[in-house]
């Protein structure tokens, strides 16, 4: 088996997203970016992310609410001060909108990238998913960094990469 394990990682390396990514777009936690906080709060409690769209039929990204981005609703009241800008007001507690806590512009990623171009944006952006868009921003699914060990390990365990 370690003689197989280059030659398994290299091809690996070759997959495509599409081979890899949850299709199930109906499954995928997607939300209106004018939501209300308590529904991004919802989906957090069972899901690890929500992905923000402009419409749910055009399904066209704009953001993503991880529940390490709701933390400041969920802390207590504070003003932020950075140094070189004016003071930004955390939202807390319910009101306001999925916008309003949501990360804007995404990394994405195509589903004809190949997974070592998806491991390389993962590891520089500190990310463990990334959403898969067509070409005008409009999600298709996410890849995960679960699938990519979930295809790994079963590779390595004498099932076909492909």
């Amino acid at each position: 088996m370690k003689k197989e394990q280059p030659k398994l990682i290299n091809e690996f390396y070759e997959l495509k997203v599409e081979q890899l990514m949850s299709k199930k777009i109906w499954d995928l936690p997607l939300i209106k970016k004018d939501a209300p906080i308590s529904h991004v709060l919802s989906i957090l409690d069972g899901k690890s992310h929500v992905w923000v769209v402009n419409d749910l039929n055009k399904k066209e990204l704009v953001g993503v609410i991880t529940r390490h981005d709701v933390l400041h609703v969920l802390a207590p009241p504070r003003a932020y001060y950075n140094v070189f800008s004016l003071p930004k007001y955390y939202y807390h507690g319910t009101k306001g909108k999925a916008d309003d806590v949501m990360t804007r512009d995404p990394i994405t990623c195509k589903s004809d990238e190949k997974i070592v171009d998806v491991l390389q944006k993962m590891i520089r952006h500190k990310l463990r998913r990334l959403a898969v868009v067509t070409d005008d921003d409009r999600i298709e699914g996410e890849i995960t960094l679960r699938h990519l060990i979930h295809k790994y390990y079963r590779a390595s365990q004498y099932y076909p990469i492909t």
